[in-house]
């Protein structure tokens, strides 16, 4: 094996870390590192679970644990005897956290786009969240930093790239001109007019700048992919959760993008069960799911996370959580397999992945013509949709 195996878990954010992390380990050969996930307590039983695993499977290599489960659950993480030792969260991209050469060599990409981590921590404090305790404050790169991110990666091939965070939309606050997340996004379509697709990872609807807007409206190289971190549809709750944002202007951004540009597709994460969620306002959940057309739902059960407010509301039943879960999740399925079907017979542009499939532009998942390598960008019109899968 060259290099170390690193094994990435939650967010994109980790994805894009991981691949950073890749690069400074390439020489390290009998070294696994977990890049774990502490969003919710369903993500810490995985990371276990991965840790684990991994020892199962290199029961000689040194097994090092880092990302938010390392800082939040340091005590629980340590005491497991698959684990070598921890690298804080803080200081994961930082060489001398692993005893290796700052010039780490480059390595070649192990997936087909490249993940590009603008901005991490975060500033808010919604009620049920724990990573910023993992993550810390807001910081974002400077411009010509993520020029240079987009630069490497594109000298590598990837023809799409993501730029991802904690809260992607702070990018920029706290940098000396406080500029907004559209301004960046300008400048790297401007700076690489030979870049076929960039994406944005989640973003707070409340904080998409008039630039930014604009460019999901009109710009054709931004793929018509809105991923909102929406987390529930009922005011109350939205303000229980210290959300920014009511429903109301969930439903106002997307009726504005839908009526200039109609093929974008509406992704969200959503929370079931929060503390003391009525009926009713799980009847709202539900229903903002339809009223967006959200076909790309990330459905999370919600679980306690230690330390945070939330935590010390009147909780729900975990059966009534998991039920409700199974509701949102139901309905966000009927949702996307409608869109699916609607997809049938039109010519979609695909990014091939090294599975057979590949993801369009609206990130619905296409079976791709076989000899097909990935990383190409292919037209397929697909004829069916089989278990989720356009053919």
């Amino acid at each position: 094996m060259s290099g170390a195996e690193v094994i990435s878990l939650g967010c994109r954010l980790n994805i894009a870390e991981s691949e950073q992390m890749r690069a400074l380990l390439a020489q390290e050969n009998d070294v696994v590192v977990v890049n774990s996930c502490a969003v919710t307590s369903e993500a810490v039983r995985q990371t276990r679970q991965a840790i684990r695993k991994a020892r199962r499977a290199r029961p000689d290599a040194r097994l090092l644990v880092t990302g938010c489960a390392a800082d939040i659950e340091r005590a629980q993480l340590s005491a497991m005897p698959e684990v070598d030792g921890l690298i804080a969260n803080a200081v994961k991209l930082d060489p001398r956290a692993w005893n290796v050469p700052a010039q780490a060599a480059p390595v070649p990409q192990a997936r087909t786009r490249a993940f590009i981590a603008v901005q991490n921590g975060c500033d808010h404090a919604c009620t049920f969240c724990v990573i910023p305790q993992g993550r810390g404050k807001s910081r974002s790169l400077d411009v010509d930093q993520v020029l240079r991110e987009v630069e490497s990666h594109m000298a590598q091939g990837a023809p799409e790239v993501v730029l991802t965070g904690v809260d992607v939309t702070s990018w920029g606050h706290d940098l000396p001109q406080h500029v907004a997340l559209g301004s960046l996004v300008r400048q790297v379509l401007d700076h690489f007019p030979e870049l076929m697709r960039l994406r944005m990872s989640s973003l707070d609807g409340i904080e998409i700048d008039e630039e930014l807007f604009d460019l999901f409206a009109h710009e054709k190289r931004m793929m018509p992919h809105l991923h909102l971190s929406l987390q529930h549809g009922a005011d109350l709750i939205l303000k229980r959760m210290k959300r920014r944002h009511l429903r109301q202007d969930a439903v106002d951004l997307v009726a504005r993008l839908k009526a200039i540009r109609p093929e974008i597709a509406v992704g969200a994460d959503l929370i079931a069960g929060f503390p003391t969620e009525t009926e009713e306002q799980h009847q709202a959940n539900l229903s903002i799911i339809r009223e967006l057309g959200i076909v790309h739902g990330h459905i999370f059960p919600y679980s306690p996370r230690p330390g945070t407010p939330a935590a010390r509301m009147p909780q729900l039943g975990r059966d009534l959580i998991k039920q409700r879960a199974g509701e949102l999740r139901e309905a966000a399925k009927n949702t996307r397999d409608r869109w699916m079907r609607s997809l049938v017979g039109q010519d979609l542009s695909v990014l091939a992945e090294r599975d057979g499939t590949g993801h369009a532009e609206n990130f619905a998942r296409v079976t791709v013509p076989k000899g097909v390598q990935a990383g190409e960008i292919v037209h397929v019109t697909p004829q069916s949709v089989e278990e989720g899968l356009l053919k």
